[in-house]
């Protein structure tokens, strides 16, 4: 398997789609480095030679910011947002969606699994719920 910074791309695929495999690069970017580094993009990855391989690493390395660099300025900027208090930091601390979709319905994928609060469906246990607060109720009339 070819490694290019780090990171093993697919032998099985063409060049262009197995640069997708890293972080940061997406298909125009891709057709880019290919058409740069002047390689045919009909190869697969698997008949990539050394040179090829130098020429997209060094390309990477210069002109994109891609995988652990593009991960922690993303962070830093999420960090950032959260430091200065603006809306959107708000919505990252909270686990919100920051870009105005709406949460009344759907967002499930940022709130997390669904958790009823107060609602009580068990007989039993809504008495005994009701018992305890009728208990912490004559425990403060007492004090008083």
């Amino acid at each position: 398997m070819p490694r290019i910074l780090g990171v093993d791309i697919p032998m099985h695929k063409r060049v262009t789609y197995a640069l997708q495999t890293i972080y940061g690069i997406g298909p125009k970017i891709a057709a880019e480095i290919v058409e740069r580094a002047k390689i045919d993009p009909d190869l697969k990855a698997s008949q990539l030679t050394d040179e090829h391989i130098a020429a997209i690493t060094v390309l990477l390395q210069n002109d994109y910011v891609v995988e652990g660099d593009l991960r922690r300025e993303l962070v830093t900027n999420i960090r950032r947002l959260q430091n200065i208090n603006c809306y959107r930091g708000i919505r990252h601390k909270k686990g919100l969606p920051c870009r105005g979709q709406r949460t009344q319905t759907n967002a499930r994928t940022r709130k997390g699994k669904k958790i009823t609060v107060g609602a009580i469906r068990d007989k039993t246990q809504r008495r005994v719920a009701s018992s305890e607060k009728e208990a912490a109720a004559a425990a403060t009339a007492k004090k008083k």
